[in-house]
């Protein structure tokens, strides 16, 4: 198992992004040769190491957004985008199938381009609370003060317990 890749990202006054966490691309990180069914593939990964909490398909908005009380993971099912990650001054990232993207909460994403098939099957840790804040002045106070406080996962959403998120998140 190779490392991801791991970004950090500081804030741009609209966008906290997360100081303490970096997020962490998964280049094919999921195995989807062959298979008719990559939505089930990914949902099953994710499942089975605790990432299944308030899963969803769908796409990724075309607008810069974050979580502030909850760390997402993003997993690309069909389709291929170009997501802005970590706000303004954040990185254009492509993203395609079997690619999974885990955002420490804070981190900003949007989508700039996509194909009309994209696929993206997002998930969450157990515990804690979903919200989406759009970079206002006052949910950036917030999320400032909220964002160290969003407990560190027990699993790797890819690799489960064993996995490089509990060595470079505890790490950082």
């Amino acid at each position: 198992m190779d490392d991801p890749l791991a970004l950090r990202f500081a804030g741009d006054g609209s966008i906290p992004n997360n100081p303490g966490l970096p997020m962490l691309i998964y280049k094919a990180g999921v195995d989807l040769a062959g298979s008719a069914e990559p939505e089930q593939i990914i949902e099953h990964v994710f499942e089975k190491n605790g990432w299944g909490h308030g899963m969803w398909r769908n796409g990724i908005f075309p607008f810069p957004h974050y979580h502030s009380s909850i760390h997402e993971v993003l997993g690309i099912a069909r389709g291929r985008a170009t997501v802005r990650f970590g706000g303004a001054k954040g990185q254009e990232i492509e993203v395609a199938p079997g690619d999974v993207a885990l955002l420490p909460a804070g981190t900003g994403h949007q989508r700039l381009k996509g194909t009309g098939d994209l696929m993206v099957i997002g998930g969450y840790p157990a515990g804690g609370s979903y919200d989406l804040c759009r970079g206002s002045k006052a949910e950036h106070d917030r999320a400032l003060q909220s964002i160290p406080q969003v407990p560190l996962p027990q699993t790797d959403p890819v690799y489960g317990k064993g996995g490089p998120l509990t060595r470079l998140w505890r790490n950082a």
